[in-house]
Formats: structure tokens, C-alpha cells, sequence
């Protein structure tokens, strides 16, 4: 699996005062989350916004680098700012070469269904993520879902799914991660000949003001 280092240092300036002042000098603040504590981290926001855009819908695992030690760590979740776009925090989770860990994986389809290709059928997407188990070498980046062989009516779950051994899936194995559904061709019924349509004028029936309009 992919690793990428990280330069980080510990964060003295906590709160909204704090993430507000560091973000106007180019640095993000983070949390790495590790059993049940945290500690707070900040980041250089180019090289942290690099990383994300480079790395999004991956799993990756990160070296988070300080002058102390060296942690290794997985992106948990990250906030970005709804109207500018700009990265504003990020959690960390950090975890052991020789601990399971649970995580969340990204379904990636390829290939084009048959249903679609020849049939003119329309693929539906049911999941595009599911749970798994493992140690973090065995973290795939995303797992790969080949739709090829799909016909209309058919799909494929997620107990279709061929993981490396020592991958365990936690995902309900009956849930949908993609279909093939016929296109419904809606034609409407063509007016009798000779017949022609009136349009019934519409009857607006006005009750009683209310005090607001009244007045």
C-alpha cells in the first residue's frame, strides 16, 4: 500500500480562535486520534492540501513526521470550507503495523456492462463504499468492481466481491453495489382524430381573507 510522509508539529493554539489564526498563516490545524485520546497536530496547508486532492477516495497511509517520533496514521476525515473550497481540518487515526483496523474502502466500477454496451439498459450504483478489516498493509486503496458481464435485471452484491486474503468484510454481504435496470420509454397517447381537445378553463375558488390580507 501507497505511504506518504507528512511533516507535522504539535498545536499550542486550540479553539475557533486558534484554527482561525493558524489557517490566515497558511497552516492547518489536526487531531490524531489514538485509542481513546487525541493530540493536536498542525500542518503546512500547500503540502496537506496536496496530499488530499492527490490522495481523494484513496486509502493511504500516512508517516506523520515531527521532531520527536514518527507516527503512522489514516486520513478519518477532513472539513473543507462549503463556499472557497479551502481545506480547514483534518483527523487523523493512527494506528499499529501489527494491529487489525477498521476502515472504510471506496467501490470503484470498471468496465462497461453488456445491459448498457448492447442492450441500451442503464447501470444503477448501490454502495460505493464499504467496511472491511485488516491489518494496514493489507488496506487496499479502493477496491475495484468489474461490471462487464452485467445483463439487464442482473447485479452484483457485495458477498461478489474477491478480496486479498486476510481482508475481512464487515459490510451486510446482501447489500447492491450495482444493477442493470431496462430504460422505460414513457410515450403518450396520441389525441383521437377528429376529436378535438377543449381545455376545461381553470376555476379559482377564493375563500375567505384572512385577517392579513384584509388589512
Amino acid at each position: 500500500m501507497e505511504r506518504v510522509t507528512l511533516n507535522v508539529e504539535k498545536r499550542e493554539r486550540k479553539g475557533k480562535g486558534g484554527a482561525r489564526s493558524l489557517r490566515r498563516e497558511s497552516i492547518i490545524p489536526a487531531v490524531v486520534y489514538r485509542g481513546g485520546g487525541s493530540a493536536p497536530i498542525q500542518l503546512g496547508a500547500k503540502e496537506l492540501a496536496r496530499f488530499i486532492s492527490k490522495t481523494a477516495g484513496e486509502q493511504v497511509i500516512v508517516n506523520l513526521k515531527s521532531q520527536e517520533d514518527t507516527k503512522m496514521a489514516i486520513v478519518k476525515d477532513y472539513q473543507v470550507d462549503p463556499v472557497e473550497g479551502n481545506l480547514l481540518h483534518v483527523d487523523f487515526q493512527e494506528i499499529s503495523a501489527t494491529e487489525t483496523i477498521k476502515v472504510t474502502v471506496h467501490v470503484v466500477i470498471a468496465g462497461e456492462a453488456i445491459g448498457v454496451k448492447r442492450d441500451k439498459g442503464i447501470l444503477q450504483h448501490g454502495l460505493r463504499e464499504i467496511e472491511i478489516e485488516c491489518l494496514p498493509d493489507k488496506i487496499p486503496g479502493h477496491i475495484k468492481l468489474d461490471v462487464s458481464g452485467l445483463t439487464i435485471g442482473k447485479s452484483l452484491h457485495v458477498s461478489d466481491l474477491k478480496l486479498e486474503e486476510g481482508i475481512k468484510i464487515l459490510t451486510d454481504e446482501d447489500e447492491m453495489l450495482a444493477s442493470v435496470i431496462a430504460l422505460k420509454e414513457e410515450v403518450a397517447a396520441a389525441p383521437v382524430e377528429g376529436v378535438a381537445e377543449t381545455a376545461e378553463p381553470e376555476v379559482v375558488k377564493k375563500g375567505k381573507k384572512t385577517e392579513d390580507e384584509g388589512k
